[in-house]
């Protein structure tokens, strides 16, 4: 018989208030398995930022418990930088993370931080920087890149502590269509390595093109955990959570109710599945 292995990351009954405020999270409990691509959804004050800080132990929880690979997580100096080490966030405003001179030594200083041998972060430095696209960059000033390239330089930060989770919190904010396109094909990439991605998003559209699972939050709680299919197709969920439904998830049941013969077996992600649909050829 296999034994299943336990969430990569979990939170159980995870309770959060800062000073003078309501609680900012109410009984939150989540698991994360190796491999997933999760959509964060909720309006401004959900809970989405506060539930990212206690997944990487920058804050630490009130009530419940977080585990790491089924144990729970130790909030010694040892214990959370071995938690940061495996979950990593990249903040929506990448000038609140990017702290050095040039883009070399500021993605090498996480693995320094983690005291790895030199050998050992130059090499997580260069396959950082190979990743992202940024060799070209290495002895540039970090405040003078673009928004999308400073965007890539706070991943290559947290790709140089070779992550399993990563946590982006509104990655696309303030990018361009250009570089939001950039950042998606980098987000597959990592995907595509194995890594598990969370994006905090207000970008439905993105999540339902992106994610095979989403949380809702709301009022600091998580009223939905399913496909962004099934989300997106409960009305009442979507009024509650102050959300919308997706271009072409919403044009295709229009399209339905104009032409009931017309069946799928779920509403199209892209504008080619949506061409499909209807019999054309995209250009």
């Amino acid at each position: 018989m296999t034994t299943r292995q336990p969430p990569l990351l979990a939170l159980e009954q995870i309770v959060f208030s800062y000073p003078d405020a309501a609680p900012a999270l109410r009984g939150v409990s989540a698991a994360i398995h190796r491999g997933e691509r999760i959509a964060v959804l909720g309006n401004n004050g959900a809970g989405k930022s506060t539930f990212f800080l206690i997944c990487n132990g920058i804050l630490r929880p009130q009530q419940g418990t977080v585990y790491a690979d089924g144990q729970p997580v130790s909030y010694t100096r040892r214990g959370l930088t071995a938690l940061r080490r495996k979950v990593g966030i990249v903040f929506q405003d990448a000038d609140n993370q990017i702290i050095a001179s040039d883009v070399e030594s500021e993605i090498s200083f996480g693995p320094m931080n983690l005291r790895l041998p030199q050998e050992a972060v130059q090499q997580a430095v260069d396959e950082a920087i190979r990743q992202m696209g940024l060799g070209d960059y290495r002895r540039r000033a970090p405040q003078y890149l673009s928004g999308g390239e400073k965007k890539r330089v706070s991943i290559a930060d947290i790709l140089a502590m070779q992550p399993e989770i990563i946590l982006l919190d509104e990655p696309s904010a303030s990018l361009d269509p250009k570089n939001t396109a950039l950042l998606e094909e980098t987000l597959e990439q990592l995907s595509a390595a194995g890594i598990t991605l969370l994006v905090s998003t207000h970008d439905v559209d993105f999540a339902y093109r992106f994610a095979d699972r989403a949380l809702v939050f709301h009022d600091g709680r998580i009223i939905a955990d399913d496909t962004p299919a099934c989300i997106f197709s409960d009305a009442a969920l979507v009024r509650t959570a102050g959300l919308k439904r997706p271009l072409l998830f919403e044009a295709a049941r229009l399209v339905q109710q104009a032409c009931p013969a017309l069946t799928f077996a779920q509403p199209p992600k892209t504008l080619t599945e949506f061409a499909h649909l209807l019999g054309v050829q995209p250009e």
